[in-house]
This record gives structure tokens, sequence and C-alpha cells, in this order.
């Protein structure tokens, strides 16, 4: 029997009622071990504890394993790759990387940038580079690669010696504005044929990759992918997993054997500020979720150095030692050197001081970390690719800064460090070996390193890509195919009046969204998603129609399958349901949203959702979104702060419009009749899907039924302009007054409403306008702005497509939607007379849409009454008159402002 096992043995036996039988089962395991190895008494085990549980007996789970590698060194699967070779291009795209940084805050202008997050990670990316990771070019797909954002650097490192970038683009780093330069993090908007996905901001890399991998498991599922072996590979720090996104979803890659999808999370011990786990090990704490979560978890702790030490632990202690040493220690060790180590970790036992008696101190400190042994890591790659049915999360431990020494080597301030000094420079230099020489390093230069285009490591690192399928990172910018979408008359009978009969503009969309779903070439491309809400929306027919993607189909008989439309599941689903998570939807509409880029397969997701919970909940997502070129449709149902009546203060939405607006390339509009909607649709997807324009659109949509009018003839390129004359109030009669009513989505029935009460009540005549989009109207117009003030001399100047509207038109302007001021302000510049506004600022309240269109004061009431005033201010009525308006629309003039808190 070996030391360890006599050794804890000596323990357990201590109260043990039977100790012979205890031995005998000990020895029967250790048979088994010696004969068919530790695998199989593993099942063996298993196996016996699945028979104790069934008999009754509470056994706790035990989630997390040692503080050791997982795979043993004699089960590693050995790297085919040149060793010395790669370590010399590893250790050049290391010093370009710091060069790079350096070089940047050594200028003026004080760029930022990091080195540390890199310089940890530079062996977990460098054997992905040379060994696993395909490019799109022959017959794989291509994996997707989550690069860590911090470690920007050292993938333009890895691009200049490949030859994809010069040394003026990483001389420019941080400098992008005149297009010479690169940029700070991975971002697609801005290099949109190099990164492949945003992820600098912290946790939403993990949540994208999750529905990432699962799109591909969907698309094919559905027969639109081929299936194939690539992967989705996403990087991300120890610290990074505090983030409640990246580790919020994990448990749907488990449920579902997401078995082409890899976490690597470079564990450093180390965020931006101090230890990620000071007082415990966030190793190990990470182990236990992933694997409660369903996942194959591969720990790389420690690197081949520390192989023979842990074979010589006969005791067993250094395994003791190594669970009982806090991340906060560890960091110490790797700041103060190999004789802190020696005395502060070794020395607390003496069989562990003896384990290092013969090594010196330059030998303890260069017992190294499995996150920078290639061999490991190599190891740890092999099995996740060869992994199935379950994720797989690596677990690499590495030390932040490696290689900086006293500038920043496991020290609390390393993450943001960009600056070292000469002396730093020089030892780093020695370090790594490179051929920089004392005389290129004078006067504080720090020049970048090129071996040539026809050196070996050059020739070694472009081989490696071309068996590998090209490089990486690459990204897609337009699908090889356009898709021809509907024609508007396609959707002819939505365009016509509803009569009599009442609907909502949710509707509307529901039964447009059934066109375009029979359509040959956009139906199978569209995506509908929904988070739990599809029978609020009244799309809860697509369950039966087209059924719920389910990876492993349906295994029960649904409740109510004895219903037209029954809840099924199937592994061809169409519909995403994803559950109570906007977060999640979302990410599983950006991942349907990048498909052209991704698998140069068009997709058109439609997410609807509750209006409230979209930019609000997930806007961080939305602008990540935004950098990945994603297209398809936003759809924030219930939209208003009035139109959702009864729901309260934290359902109705007042801002999503002025949320969207903040987004270059989302464009939102704001309809009020179901023409409005469709002549959105359709124009969005000739947008998206034929033109490819890298833009996505945010429709909101309410809940509310009424009457719908046909279209406006001639009235599209107004709607989607964002402004168009929907009553024209005729010209205007000698001494007659006249205001323009400006309304968008519920609110503008009400602003239709206000026109008759004026007429009526004080012979004021309107003309009506709706404005599905003041973020449209405002962008125009800012942009007219700029053309005039930058084109002086010009013959004409350009007109605001608003100002081009209004001009000539009599009377003042008054503008009510159910968002707030803001939205409708944006254009106040632009508006060639008077302008008044009216909005829904404050809290929701719940109660009916007619009282909290009272409360706020943007219902037919004050929209009349705000006319009558600005009519009042330009001298053209009365005070007597605003009081009139006042007493006969009962407005109470104590009311608080709902602005008023």
């Amino acid at each position: 029997m070996n030391q360890p096992l006599a050794s804890s043995l000596h323990d357990l036996l201590q109260n043990d009622p039977d100790p012979t039988e205890t031995q005998e089962w000990v020895e029967s395991v250790q048979a088994v071990i010696a004969r068919d190895g530790a695998e199989r008494a593993h099942q063996l085990l298993e196996g016996m504890v699945e028979v104790t549980r069934r008999a009754g007996a509470h056994l706790p789970f035990q989630p997390t394993t040692e503080y050791i590698n997982t795979i043993p060194p004699h089960l590693e699967a050995k790297s085919p790759g040149d060793a010395a070779m790669e370590w010399r291009i590893r250790s050049l795209i290391r010093w370009n990387a710091m060069a790079m940084v350096v070089r940047a805050n050594r200028k003026p202008g004080d760029l930022g940038g990091h080195i540390a997050s890199f310089a940890s990670a530079a062996t977990l990316y460098d054997v992905g580079f040379n060994h696993f990771w395909r490019g799109p070019e022959g017959d794989h797909p291509g994996d997707l690669i989550g690069i860590q954002g911090h470690s920007s650097p050292g993938i333009y490192a890895r691009s200049f010696l490949e030859g994809r970038l010069s040394e003026s683009h990483l001389d420019n780093f941080r400098m992008e504005v005149d297009g010479r330069g690169v940029s700070s993090y991975p971002h697609p908007w801005l290099m949109p044929d190099y990164w492949q996905v945003p992820t600098v901001s912290m946790g939403l890399g993990p949540i994208s990759a999750i529905y990432q991998a699962r799109n591909w498991k969907y698309l094919e599922g559905r027969g639109l992918l081929p299936k194939s072996d690539r992967k989705v590979w996403a990087f991300l720090g120890d610290g990074e997993t505090d983030e409640p996104e990246s580790l919020g979803a994990i448990s749907v890659a488990g449920r579902e054997g997401l078995d082409n999808l890899v976490f690597v999370i470079n564990c450093n011990l180390q965020r931006l500020d101090g230890p990620v786990r000071g007082n415990g090990k966030i190793i190990q704490e990470l182990e236990g979720q992933f694997r409660g979560a369903g996942w194959n978890v591969i720990k790389t702790v420690w690197g081949s150095y520390w192989d023979p030490l842990l074979a010589r632990d006969t005791t067993g202690k250094l395994r003791q030692l190594m669970m009982e040493t806090v991340d906060g220690e560890y960091q110490n060790c790797k700041a103060f050197g190999g004789k802190y180590t020696r005395d502060n970790f070794f020395g607390k036992y003496p069989e562990t001081a003896a384990l290092v008696a013969n090594l010196s101190d330059d030998d303890i400190w260069r017992l190294n970390r499995g996150g920078h042994d290639p061999h490991k890591v190599y190891a740890a790659y092999h099995e996740a690719v060869n992994t199935k049915g379950m994720p797989t999360v690596i677990l690499a431990k590495t030390v932040k800064g490696y290689g900086m020494g006293a500038s920043g080597e496991s020290l609390n301030p390393t993450h943001g460090t960009k600056k070292m000094d000469d002396e730093a420079v020089r030892l780093f230099r020695d370090r790594f070996n490179i051929p920089v020489s004392d005389e290129q390093l004078k006067d504080g230069a720090v020049p970048f390193f090129h071996p040539g285009e026809k050196s070996p490591e050059v020739e070694y690192m472009l081989e490696r890509r071309k068996a590998l399928g090209g490089f990486l990172p690459q990204r897609r910018r337009k699908a090889s195919t356009a898709l021809e979408v509907p024609k508007l008359e396609t959707f002819d009978r939505l365009l016509k009046s509803t009569g009599e009969r009442e609907i909502s503009t949710t509707m509307s969309f529901v039964q447009a969204l059934n066109i375009a779903l029979r359509d040959k070439q956009v139906g199978p491309r569209i995506v509908p998603i929904v988070a739990d809400e599809a029978r609020t929306f009244g799309m809860e027919g697509l369950f039966r129609q087209l059924g719920i993607y389910a990876p492993h189909g349906q295994k029960y008989k649904p409740v109510d399958r004895d219903q037209l439309m029954y809840y099924r599941e199937d592994t061809t689903g169409q519909v995403l349901e994803e559950g109570i998570t906007e977060a999640g939807a979302f990410s599983s509409w950006l991942a349907a949203a990048t498909s052209y880029s991704t698998n140069d397969l068009q997709m058109l997701p439609f997410y609807i959702y509750y209006s409230m919970f979209g930019f609000q909940r997930i806007g961080d997502s939305a602008w990540q979104a935004a950098d990945m070129r994603a297209r398809g449709f936003l759809l924030g149902a219930t939209a208003g702060r009035t139109t959702l009546n009864g729901e309260g203060l934290q359902h109705e939405d007042g801002h999503s419009m002025v949320q969207a607006g903040l987004i270059p390339n989302c464009r939102s509009y704001d309809p009020t009749f179901s023409y409005e909607v469709v002549t959105l649709l359709q124009h969005g997807m000739q947008r998206m899907l034929t033109e490819q324009r890298d833009e996505y659109w945010y429709l909101t949509l309410m809940n509310e039924n009424y009457t719908h009018p046909d279209m406006p003839e001639g009235s599209a390129e107004g709607i989607i302009k964002g402004m168009y004359l929907l009553k024209d109030a005729g010209k205007p009669k000698k001494g007659e007054l006249r205001v323009q009513l400006l309304g968008s989505g519920t609110i503008l029935r009400e602003a239709i409403a206000a026109a008759e009460l004026l007429d009526k009540d004080f012979g004021v005549t309107a003309d009506i306008w709706s404005c599905p989009s003041f973020n449209e109207l405002a962008r125009d117009a800012t942009d007219a702005e700029r053309h005039n003030r930058l084109n002086p001399e010009a013959k004409a100047p350009r007109k605001p497509y608003i100002t081009e509207l209004l001009e000539g038109r009599q009377g003042p302007a008054i503008a009510a939607t159910d968002y707030i001021r803001m939205y409708p302000e944006q254009v106040r510049a632009f508006v060639p007379m008077r302008y008044t506004v009216l909005g829904t600022d404050g809290f929701g309240r719940s109660d009916t849409r007619a009282n909290l269109r009272r409360h706020f004061e943007v219902d037919r009431y004050y929209i009349a009454h705000a006319a009558i005033a600005a009519l009042a201010a330009e001298g053209k009525m009365t005070g007597k008159d605003v009081a009139r308006a006042i007493k006969q629309y009962k407005i109470d003039v104590e009311k608080p402002n709902p602005i008023s808190v």
C-alpha cells in the first residue's frame, strides 16, 4: 500500500467498527487499479455509490477534486510540434506585444493598454493557434475564438509575425482615427475583416459563446448547416467569472450537451485591484460550479516541473499543502521568489521541505504553473476537442504579468501596467532571449523585432496556419448569397383598413411574421425568439406550426396535447423558447443575427419581449450587437409608459426609444398602425438580407386594440424616414387658427382625438403628423446641419427632412409620445415654429390607460390644452382661452408634476 493512502487510512480506521473489512475493500480497489487502471476503479466505485444511494443512504456530493491536474502525466496527449521552435515564436510574440503597449505609452497622449493579461495567457493562445484552431479555408467552416479583450496586443503581435499586420499598425496601437492603427480591444465594427467577436465588456463573451455554440446545434438540427466538429472557444479571466453573465448560462450548455463549446479560464488568481479569491481558491470554486452544471472540467494547475515532486509525495503532504494554501499566498510565492516559496510554502511541513531540499532557490522559482507549460496545455486542449456529449472548461493556472519581473509579475497593480522602465525592458529581453542589443535599447527605445519573412520561425507559423485552414482571427463581412425578400404587396391585407375590427400592433406583427414564414427564401431563415412570453404576445400558434427547438426532442406528452396550439418541442423546431432570461434570449438573437458572418448563412432573428426588459436590462449586450454588426429585429412589446395598464413602475417603458437611439446602427421606430409596422418590417428585411447592411431594427409594439386605417398613398417613404402627413386640414382660410400635431405609437391616437376637440370646442384646425421615429428624424437633421457647416459655399443648404415637411405650415407644433420628453425634444432645433413637447417623464403607475395618460399629461385633453396655450403664447389666442380649456377639459392645476419625487 502506498504511503499517502496509508496515511489517510490511518485516520479513517481510528473509528472504524471493522478495520479488517475496510482494509480488504481498500486492497481490492488497489488491485483493480494495478490491473485495469484508475478509470476502471472509478467506474466500479461510481456503481457502488449508486447502489448505496438507492438503498436510502445519504452520500454527500463532493463537487471538487484534489488541487492537482485532472490529466495525470501518463495520460497526457503528446504535442507533435517543435517545442523549441514554438518557445522562440512565443517569446517573439511576448516581446512585440509588450513593445506595442510600452511604445504607445512613451508617446504623448497616454493611450493606455495592458501587458499583464496576455503575458499570463500567451501559452494558452500559442498552443491553440499552432495545433487546434481551424480557419475557414477549405472544407472546414472554421472555429470561433473569443479572445479575452485585454490580450489583444498579443494577437496583434502574432499577426505581425505572420505578415498580416505591419509595424505601422502596431506602432499606432489605439490610434485608429486616421486609419493607421489597430483597435484597443476586439472590435468587429472597427476591424471588420479581423475580429470575430467583441469580448472586453466583462461577462458578455462567455454567455455569447454558450448561445453561439447552441445556435450551431440549432442550425444543424434544422438541416441548415451540415454537422461538423467546429468549436466555439471562449477565453475569460478568473476575475471575470464574478460577472453574473459569465456563469449565469452554464447550465444551458450542460443541459443541452454542447460538446462544440470550450471555455478556457485563465486563472492567474488576480483581477484588476488584487486577488480574485485571496482567502480561498478560485480554481476549486469554479470546478464545483462547472461540474455541478454538467461540464467536463479539466484542471491544468501545475507544470511539468512539478511532476517529479508529486511522484515523490509518498506521504501526501504536498497534495495536502496544495489544498490548504489559499490564492493570496500563491500570489506571494510568485511575487517574492524561490527563497520565499521555500520558507513559506514548502517549509510548512518537514515532509514538503524535504521534497525540495536538493533544489536551489532558482530551481524552486522555475517550478511552473500549468497554464505556462505547452505540454500540459496541449493535453488539456486535446481532451477538450475529443470530449463528446458535454461542454468542456479548462481551468489553467498562470501568473499575471508573467515575465514582467519587478514591473508587475504577480503584483496587485499589474493589470493596469502599461509602462516598463528601461531596466525592466532589458530583463524582459534577457528572460525571453530576444535578439535586441543594448544599443537598440538606448534612449528609451523599445524596437519591434521581426525575424524575417523567410525565417524558420515565420515559416513554421505559416505552415501551421495553412495546415489548420488559414489565419485567425478573420471575419467574413457579407454572406456569399443575398436573399430576395417578399415585396410590400405580399402583406397587402395588412396595409388595408381593419374596418370595425380592433387589433393591436402586436397582432399586426404576428400576422406579418406568419406571412414572411411562408416565403420560400426568407421563411426558413427566420428565427422566432421569445423569453417565456409567447402567449402574452399571441404567438403560441407558432408552437404547433413550427415547433420549439429541443435538442433531445420531446420526451413527455404535453398537458395541452389535445388543444390546437399545444406546446410542441422538436429536434427540428424553429422557435427558440428561452425561458425567463432576457440576457440569454438576446445572446441567442445575437448568434442568429451574426450567422451571415460566422456561418456564411443569413438568418433573420425576431426577438419579441416586454419592452421595459429590453435595452434597460441588456443595454450592454445591445451595444455588443452593434459592435458585432448584427442584423435582425428586436420587438419591444407592451411598449410605452401608458399602454400597459395595470402593471406599474417596473414594467412601464417610457425610455426604450431614447436608449435605442444611443446605438448608431440601431434603427428604431414607434409605429401606430398596422401598415406602418408592415412597411418597416419589409424595408428592414430588404436592408438587412438583400442589401446586407450592418444594422438592426427596433420596433415597439402595443397590446392596445383599436381600428387601423388604410395605408395613405405615398406614405412609405415618410414612414421609413420617420414622419409623414397623416391628415392634412387643407389650405388655411383667412383668420383661421391652425396647429401642427405630431405623435407616435399609441399617443398618436390621442393627438387625432385632440384635433377633434380643438375643432369642436375652439374652432382650431390641425394638421396631424405621424412620427414613427424621432430618432431617425434627429439623425437626418444633424447630418444635414453638419453638411451645411462643412459646405459653406454650396449653392443651396441641405434641409433636414422634418424642416422640409413643416416649413410653410401654419401655427405652433405640439409633439406628444408615450416616452419621456427627451425623445421628441431632440428635433427642437429643426422645427421651424414654436414647439411644445409632452411626454411621460417620471415613474410609472398601475392604473387604466385613461388614468395613466391623464397622470402623465399626454392624453387628448392635455394635447388640446397645450395647443391652446401655444397659440396664446403667439398672441393668436388669450389667457382666457387657456383658462377655459383648463376648465372644460377638467385639468387639475394643483396636481403634482409627474416627474416630481
